[in-house]
């Protein structure tokens, strides 16, 4: 593929069976290139600092193309919907440390902390059949040219095409749409595919807003999403794709922060620029929601059959087919595991990707590839024949927590202490009930229960405590990268404290109690309502499901104490769940035959050693004497006169050897006896499955110890 005029060789990764590449400007460093070649070329290059699209001329009759600079595109104004955050001063810190050096750089610094690629599954939602066919160029755009800078990758896993109509109501504030969409997307999505964020392509406008998101929830099930309104230009619109998904992933709004990207205008600044380049802010949010709140999910690597792309060698996703995929010729210089040109694994690799592969092996099985974070949260174990971990599970939705005063959801404990100290510090605890009443009635910023008809919505008595978060004893607020206004209010002798994070109405307020929290004897809240904890639908009896040995996981099934095995907990294992993957490493027999051997085998000799060495005296009395014997007897005559008592009784040489046997063979049995019974309770009372099979055989003479 040839570029126009001045802009040399574009290499691409030809391929006849889809019509979306990417690649680079030959000679030019740190250039990128996304293209299309569906009904006429379109796309995006990136030189240096500058960015140039293409695109067919529409009223063209010879298929004329045109080039042109995306800062010179002038389009009517859009901003975000998401309300500007400001940031306390640490930003300030991060411009003095980049001041001067290239966004490239600073970016290499994150990825030094940020070493693991991160993959965001995306499943897109379009109101309109003939958007879609511009979604895999919009994606192709944003993956490429974006979000690889931050070691990102987007992979589209799903695409929903309402074309009989909207399931959802579109109407209204572009607030009140994207509420009804994550309401939709919980109920309908969530259940059918695994995906980390939904966004919402729409074909109408709500005035001058570009689209609206919800900030670090990539994660959630209940506001992993967004809304995003067409234009023509598919730069254009690939920028505002990427930066409501920028807020997913934590990043906040680059307006009036030292932030840097090497042009003009950042992606995440608040009016839509059509920029390509994320800042140094942006680097720092998604840094920060990563440390502070897990974004586990974003370790998941699509498997090949649910990547919704075309396949192809080369573009670092492993599609049907492929073994393994590290990129383009240079990025596979590094790959120690898998062939660029095939896409196969090299010779003696198991793996070549995955939180479960080192050095190109399989992590053994029983080896944590994701850690409980919460006590509502479950460990997950590679399995030794995979390279990547467990699907991510949790306790079910409505176990109780915390000495039974709060519920899981979601993976976390929700009740309100933990909450105030997650703002306040650890100090911190919820406020009396009186608090959350009478400051929750007012109905503004500091005190409500959401919003509706374009206000704050006042909190019934009943709904009071799913409110605003209230309480008291507040001594900081640790809140990162969020610099929220504070409000004390003194109410019957205490001092209230609430927060307000100028999110505004349209998005998630830290300052908001959290959906899941018990808000009175078996209630929970749910919609800033205070409602039955039936509706969490937990329905799991660990008593007679689990035999009392486990809990419920989110898939519903029991996952098992130590000890325990599943699925069901009723025999003796090792713990965990059918969903987690084993606990320990069956196929690790190196320590069981290092302790056969030793206690067996080397013990049983050093015991006769020392046993020999302690009786050497009688052992070389009782040798002597023999000699002496067998020697009197051979050479003396018959004396007929001599009166000779009868000589001393015949020593037998095989007395010591005996005895000696003897004891090893009690000090062997009780070895064996000692260690079976040690090893037993190492294992917390599992089965003693090695010394059965070793030693429970009718002919062993350790048969009545082999049982434990």
């Amino acid at each position: 593929v040839r570029s126009m005029q001045t802009f040399a060789t574009i290499r691409l990764s030809l391929s006849q069976d889809h019509c979306h590449y990417r690649g680079y400007v030959e000679d030019v460093e740190g250039s990128s290139a996304a293209m299309s070649i569906c009904s006429g070329l379109r796309g995006v290059l990136r030189m240096g600092n500058s960015s140039y699209g293409i695109e067919p001329l529409a009223s063209s009759s010879d298929f004329q193309h045109l080039v042109y600079r995306l800062e010179d595109v002038v389009s009517e104004p859009l901003v975000c919907g998401t309300p500007h955050i400001e940031t306390p001063s640490e930003q300030d810190n991060i411009q003095s440390d980049t001041h001067g050096q290239p966004v490239s750089h600073y970016l290499r610094r994150k990825r030094a902390v940020l070493h693991q690629t991160h993959y965001v599954e995306l499943l897109l939602v379009v109101d309109s059949e003939r958007v879609s066919k511009r979604l895999e160029s919009i994606l192709t755009s944003c993956n490429i040219q974006m979000y690889i800078e931050l070691n990102i990758r987007v992979v589209l896993v799903g695409l929903d095409i309402w074309a009989n109509g909207n399931p959802i109501s579109t109407e209204g504030s572009a607030g009140e749409v994207l509420s009804r969409f994550v309401q939709w997307r919980e109920k309908e999505l969530v259940p059918r595919r695994r995906h980390d964020s939904a966004q919402l392509i729409l074909k109408k406008s709500f005035g001058g807003t570009a689209g609206m998101a919800f900030v670090s929830t990539v994660c959630s099930r209940s506001h992993g999403g967004g809304i995003n309104f067409t234009n023509n230009n598919i730069p254009s619109f690939a920028s505002i794709v990427a930066h409501e998904l920028g807020h997913n992933l934590g990043m906040n709004h680059d307006d009036g922060r030292n932030c840097h990207c090497g042009v003009s205008s950042c992606i995440m600044n608040s009016g839509a620029t059509g920029s390509r380049n994320f800042s140094s802010c942006s680097a720092d949010d998604f840094e920060k929601m990563i440390l502070h709140t897990g974004g586990s999910c974003l370790l998941n690597i699509p498997r090949p059959e649910e990547a919704y792309s075309a396949p192809y060698c080369g573009n670092k996703l492993v599609d049907v087919g492929e073994e393994c995929d590290c990129g383009s010729d240079k990025e596979c210089e590094k790959d120690p595991c898998c062939e660029a040109k095939t896409c196969k694994l090299k010779s003696g690799a198991q793996c070549a990707y995955g939180v479960c592969c080192k050095s190109c092996q399989f992590l053994p099985g029983g080896s944590v590839c994701r850690a409980s974070n919460d006590e509502c949260d479950l460990t997950e174990y590679c399995n030794g024949s995979s390279a990547l971990c467990q699907s991510d599970v949790f306790k079910q939705n409505g176990h109780p927590c915390k000495e039974d005063k709060a519920f899981c959801y979601n993976g976390k404990c929700q009740h309100y202490d933990g909450q105030c100290q997650a703002i306040f510090g650890p100090k911190a605890k919820a406020a009396p009930e009186v608090c959350f009443k009478d400051v929750n009635s007012k109905g503004d910023r500091f005190g409500n229960c959401g919003y509706q008809n374009y206000g704050y919505k006042k909190c019934e008595s009943k709904n009071a405590k799913c409110g605003k978060l209230q309480c008291e004893n507040v001594q900081t607020v640790t809140v990162f990268g969020i610099e929220p206004s504070i409000i004390q209010t003194p109410i019957a002798g205490t001092k209230c404290w609430g927060v307000d994070f100028l999110l505004g109405s349209d998005v998630p307020d830290p300052g908001m109690v959290n959906e899941g929290t018990k808000c009175d004897d078996n209630k929970v809240c749910l919609n800033y309502d205070c409602q039955s904890a039936d509706v969490l639908n937990y329905d799991c009896d660990v008593q007679k499901k689990c035999h009392g040995h486990g809990v419920c996981n989110s898939n519903k099934n029991c996952h098992c104490d130590n000890g325990w095995a599943p699925p069901n907990c009723e025999a003796k294992g090792y713990g965990g769940s059918v969903d987690s993957g084993p606990t320990w490493n069956d196929k690790d027999t190196s320590t069981r035959d290092g302790l056969l051997v030793f206690f067996l085998l080397v013990l049983p000799l050093i015991v006769l050693g020392l046993f020999v060495f302690f009786r050497r005296n009688e052992l070389q009395r009782r040798f002597c004497r023999r000699k002496r014997s067998q020697g009197y007897e051979a050479n003396s005559r018959p004396q007929t006169n001599a009166t000779r008592g009868p000589p001393p009784p015949r020593a037998n040489p095989n007395a010591i050897v005996k005895d000696g046997v003897s004891f090893i063979h009690t000090f062997t049995i009780n070895v064996v006896l000692a260690y079976a019974i040690l090893e037993k309770f190492a294992n917390k009372n599992n089965s003693s499955f090695f010394w059965k099979q070793y030693f429970e055989s009718p002919n062993s003479h350790l048969y009545q110890w082999s049982i434990l």
